[in-house]
């Protein structure tokens, strides 16, 4: 992989101002240079699911196997995921899953491709992406999964440790929380004041599959996301 030269510029020159939809963004952000992940990844990998799920659950970045089917969660963490979410009781139809990344970063060994934490530049560069889904998104809870996802939306102080399976005032919590306050209505340019949402913050799923206890680290998931569950009204 590449090493990281000079500063990222970031994702924002890369979004239409006019973009109505996801599937706008989504298109954009294939020609996204924000940041320089693009040059060794094999291509961009944005959210999906519908724009108005329930539940936004954001991630750290692609994976490996993302990396090659341009999907978020459809590696081993994310099959664990859906498990999760399962046994936890959501419905997968009213989630839409993204990652605050959304290139894969690693390492060449040999012929593996090893996953590396993006660093905060990364987590800058992309958070533009991020801050546009939400724009377009109306979730009533929204759940940051791992460390990563943390620092993007909630600022580097956050700590999922100490704060995970509490529901938080969403965007109040947000590190910047203007960034998440309105909503665009019409193609005009009006905007409107987003909906109130709550936040819960978790382990990632990937957290799971490194742990020495993997069962207590995956109740401990399941835990998290049945508050989810049980704090969506109806």
């Amino acid at each position: 992989m590449a090493e990281q030269t000079g500063s990222a510029p970031g994702a924002q020159r890369f979004i239409p101002p006019d973009a109505d939809t996801i599937d706008d963004l989504r298109t954009a952000a294939g020609g996204c240079r924000g940041c320089e992940l693009y040059r060794d990844a094999s291509q961009t990998v944005f959210g999906r699911g519908d724009e108005s799920a329930r539940v936004v659950l954001v991630g750290e970045q692609p994976g490996d196997m993302e990396d090659q089917k341009g999907l978020p969660f459809v590696g081993p963490a994310g099959r664990l995921l859906r498990r999760a979410v399962d046994d936890a009781g959501l419905d997968p139809g009213h989630l839409y899953l993204t990652n605050a990344v959304k290139h894969f970063r690693f390492e060449l060994r040999g012929k593996r491709r090893i996953h590396q934490t993006p660093d905060q530049a990364h987590i800058t560069a992309c958070r533009p992406w991020l801050v546009a889904e939400f724009a377009r998104l109306r979730p009533e809870i929204v759940v940051v999964l791992g460390a990563t996802a943390a620092k993007a939306l909630l600022g580097p102080s956050f700590r999922v440790t100490r704060q995970r399976g509490e529901l938080l005032p969403w965007p109040e919590s947000a590190q910047h929380p203007a960034d998440f306050e309105q909503v665009p209505v019409d193609n005009a340019g009006k905007r409107a004041d987003a909906p109130q949402a709550r936040l819960l913050a978790t382990i990632h799923p990937s957290a799971v599959l490194r742990a020495d206890d993997q069962d207590k680290a995956y109740e401990g998931l399941v835990a998290d996301l049945t508050v989810v569950t049980r704090a969506l009204p109806g």
